[in-house]
């Protein structure tokens, strides 16, 4: 049986931070249970986070007017993209499993992983407007967010000053991830380490090493499949009429984004349904 693997995509400046033993734990466990664990360290790596021309090798298909996600479509099908770009992409490819490890930005990734997904992740291999969602490119790769947080897990409450974490998560785990077609896990959230004792960090990672253990057994979040929508472009995407019936009865929505005026299923972007419902 040929060796899986898993991708960490990280993100941090400091070899001494919490996500650095954080990245270190997991790279650790998953090579102890088999995995090949490739990590591209973004910050060490001098990654490159701007989308630009320089992105496309050779003559562009309009230089009168330059559309990036056009661009690196055909560069993408022509083998015509930057080095450093193929490589990453290769690199996802070849993973099971991809852990985005970050601290949370102004609600966010930092600017220099957002610019790895931007650049990555491009039209035609990661996404078309045919392969999307459950249907997607990866539908067959696992994908989570592991991040580190400066507020306490009560500000991110749907009453806390931050405003419910599930609404936080939304565009990346639906509108990157899952529009790719990942199967998203449940995020790893790590709650303000920085004001917290050493022995509390110690347990965050003994519970971290202990996840990682089963954790591409786990059932991924659950999100509105294409089929509760109408696909065509003239019909706008719309959620089918047969569905909003069904749906009438429901005391909550469907999920964060999809919530048709109701209140938001409870933690649909931080934690497995455990029903098939």
């Amino acid at each position: 049986m040929a060796q899986k693997t898993v991708l960490i995509v990280y993100a941090h400046q400091s070899l001494g931070s919490f996500n650095a033993a954080v990245r270190d734990a997991a790279a650790q466990e998953l090579s102890d249970q088999g995995y090949r664990v490739i990590v591209s360290d973004l910050y060490a790596m001098n990654f490159n986070a701007n989308s630009t021309q320089e992105d496309i090798i050779g003559d562009l298909k309009n230089p009168e007017l330059f559309q990036y996600g056009e661009e690196t479509m055909h560069a993408w099908m022509e083998g015509r993209l930057s080095e450093d770009i193929m490589a990453e992409q290769r690199k996802v490819e070849e993973a099971e499993l991809i852990i985005f490890q970050f601290p949370l930005y102004w609600f966010s990734v930092p600017a220099i992983m957002k610019g790895w997904i931007d650049r990555v992740l491009t039209q035609g291999f990661a996404f078309s407007m045919e392969k999307m969602y459950n249907h997607g490119i990866f539908k067959d790769k696992k994908a989570m967010l592991s991040f580190t947080t400066g507020a306490t897990e009560s500000m991110f409450h749907p009453d806390g000053i931050n405003g419910d974490i599930n609404v936080t998560l939304w565009p990346l785990q639906n509108g990157t991830l899952h529009f790719c077609g990942f199967q998203v896990l449940a995020p790893q959230i790590f709650w303000s380490p920085v004001y917290c004792l050493p022995a509390v960090r110690t347990a965050m990672l003994e519970g971290w090493r202990g996840r990682l253990k089963g954790l591409l057994a786990e059932k991924p979040l659950t999100f509105a499949p294409c089929e509760f929508f109408n696909l065509s472009p003239k019909k706008g995407f719309l959620l089918l009429p047969k569905v909003k019936e069904a749906q009438k009865s429901n005391p909550y929505g469907i999920t964060v984004g999809h919530h048709l005026g109701k209140p938001l299923p409870p933690d649909n972007q931080t934690k497995a349904q455990l029903s098939d419902e």
